[in-house]
């Protein structure tokens, strides 16, 4: 164990380690009660994976989509995430998020200036095949941030080389989706970027860390927490690296851990996440610091059931670092006259329904041992290079043959890339078939309204996911494994006030864990859009309060009023 030094280099009431939602908003929250409070960033911007993300925060029963008219309540959304978690998530952790989560959404609104709106007609994953699920009102994300505000910190409030920060979901849904982009509104979008005004994850970053230079809260970069300091009953502090030299940080109230997920770090990927070799599209830093953290002090560290998204790398693209940017494929392979296919030719999910197919890349063939859904590539035809987006390849554009292979016949693509000629042949056939009726019925494409939306063509007729693959020439572009954006199958456990859990089921005093470094036992094997900010959001408000010494009561007097009822009855 690291010794105390004999002198601390700084001090505050509550330490946070990372700057990403969970981590500025236990900050906030632990300022606005009269503590004091710093941040501990290892990169050299702030914003975390949050400004990496679409943005959205996913909160039943919040007062916004009321105000649209929807019927919601957290009550609703507690049985929408335990009917879908397949039973690993834990009754508890999941009300305690959903009564928590619209608190901490109006105390942000309140405090900071917080402004989210409900994105109109954007529905739950599962609607409307779950009950409790509902058509619009959950889904919120930020409204377009002024940049400019933040002073000194403008520059160095990350931005995202993912999403089309300057535009919020509302005005690309408005302008057919992402399968439309050549119908977007550029000028608006040419406008807000001459302004720097944020939109989605940027602009939700942005938010949070204005609400704390407002309060002239510390934000340290370029700082790398290396050990936590305990004192025998409790943790005290932090040594970290900055500029070569240690520095020592005392904490008197808490440390929250808010650091993401492991990512970067492919031991951790293959071991805890079970995915091997996945590309990131997160920054280089965040590779399991929670969980070296913590774990020499005896934290508990717990896993869900979770699935590999699929990706992909348009040369020539790079983000920081002279890193290759890798794109989340699911926006292209759930669009018309497109299709996804193993070694065999076969189809194997649900291509415009991530959850879908990250389960089943995963898939182990017991007969023969290997991984019966990996390699898989997409296949599409010449109407879909005509109309929609593959990449960061536009409609009309050729696909680099860095990228993909053409072909003037399926047969000829099938040799080309090593697939099983007849089995790709007969998919097709039975694809073209299902696009023709609107209906898939071996995997579903198309009947969730979600997948539309996010990933669909809404000027498709008679479904928005399906269109059949008729047109020479035909593309394969290989599909490679990705990680989940810094949303992680494994992490640390925390209880209901996000004190991490040790193996003996207690709480190491002084010590907090937020958003994606805590395990999502209050998801199970659901994972739905927003759901991780509203995590880290809700998260970070919980743990500095019960740092403070002020911890929030609702879920003991909701589990007792529960219990009246139970005794009632």
């Amino acid at each position: 164990m690291e010794k105390l030094p004999e002198q601390w280099d700084l001090e505050a009431d509550v330490v946070a380690i990372g700057s990403g939602a969970g981590g500025l908003c236990a900050a906030i929250t632990a300022q606005d009660h009269g503590f004091s409070a710093l941040v501990l960033e290892r990169s050299d911007q702030v914003g975390g994976v949050t400004a990496y993300s679409m943005g959205e925060v996913w909160v039943a029963g919040n007062h916004l989509g009321k105000a649209l008219g929807v019927e919601d309540s957290p009550e609703s959304g507690f049985r929408y995430v335990k009917g879908l978690s397949a039973g690993y998530a834990d009754d508890v952790a999941i009300l305690n998020q959903a009564i928590h989560a619209p608190v901490a959404l109006r105390y942000f609104e309140e405090t900071i200036d917080l402004r989210l709106a409900a994105i109109p007609g954007c529905p739950d994953y599962y609607y409307p095949h779950t009950n409790d699920s509902v058509a619009e009102g959950r889904l919120l994300e930020p409204v377009p941030f002024p940049a400019a505000s933040l002073g000194e910190w403008q520059s160095r409030t990350r931005v995202s080389p993912h999403v089309p920060y300057s535009m919020t979901h509302h005005d690309i849904f408005t302008n057919g989706g992402t399968a439309n982009m050549l119908n977007w509104d550029y000028t608006a979008m040419s406008e807000r970027m001459g302004s720097d005004e944020r939109c989605l994850g940027p602009g939700l970053a942005a938010y949070f860390v204005k609400g704390a230079i407002d309060r002239a809260i510390p934000l340290h970069t370029g700082v790398n927490v290396e050990k936590l300091i305990g004192d025998g009953e409790r943790i005290v502090g932090v040594r970290a690296k900055r500029d070569g030299r240690d520095v020592y940080i005392k904490a008197n109230r808490g440390v929250v851990i808010a650091v993401s997920s492991y990512e970067r770090d492919p031991t951790y990927s293959r071991t805890l996440g079970n995915q091997l070799d996945p590309q990131s599209m997160v920054m280089q830093t965040i590779d399991g610091a929670h969980l070296r953290l913590a774990g020499p002090f005896g934290a508990r560290i717990a896993r869900v059931p979770d699935g590999t998204i699929l990706g992909i790398h348009t040369p020539g693209e790079e983000q920081e670092g002279d890193l290759p940017l890798w794109r989340g494929a699911l926006p292209f392979m759930g669009l018309p006259h497109t299709i996804v296919v193993n070694s065999a030719g076969k189809r194997f999910g649900n291509e415009a329904f991530y959850r879908s197919i990250a389960h089943a890349i995963n898939a182990i063939d017991g007969n023969t041992q290997t991984h019966s859904n990996y390699p898989c590539w997409a296949i599409f035809d010449h109407q879909a290079r005509e109309k929609y987006p593959f990449g960061g390849v536009m409609p009309g554009q050729e696909i680099p043959e860095s990228m993909g292979v053409t072909a003037g016949s399926l047969a000829e693509l099938a040799d080309r890339i090593g697939v099983d000629t007849q089995g790709l042949l007969d998919t097709v056939e039975a694809f073209n078939r299902y696009s023709l009726a609107g209906g898939d019925p071996e995997f579903r494409r198309g009947a969730f309204p979600w997948s539309v939306t996010m990933c669909g063509d809404p000027n498709q007729k008679p479904n928005g996911n399906l269109g059949p693959l008729l047109q020479a020439p035909f593309y394969a572009v290989q599909l490679h494994r990705m990680a989940g954006g810094g949303i992680a199958a494994a992490g640390l456990v925390g209880d209901e006030h996000c004190r991490v859990i040790g193996w003996d089921e207690e709480p190491i005093e002084g010590l907090y864990v937020a958003g994606n470094s805590m395990a999502r036992l209050d998801n199970g094997a659901v994972m739905q859009s927003g759901m991780t900010n509203a995590r880290g959001i809700t998260h970070g408000y919980l743990a500095a309060l019960h740092a403070i010494g002020r911890p929030s009561t609702l879920l003991d007097e909701e589990l007792a009023r529960r219990q009246r009822l139970e005794a009632a009855e």
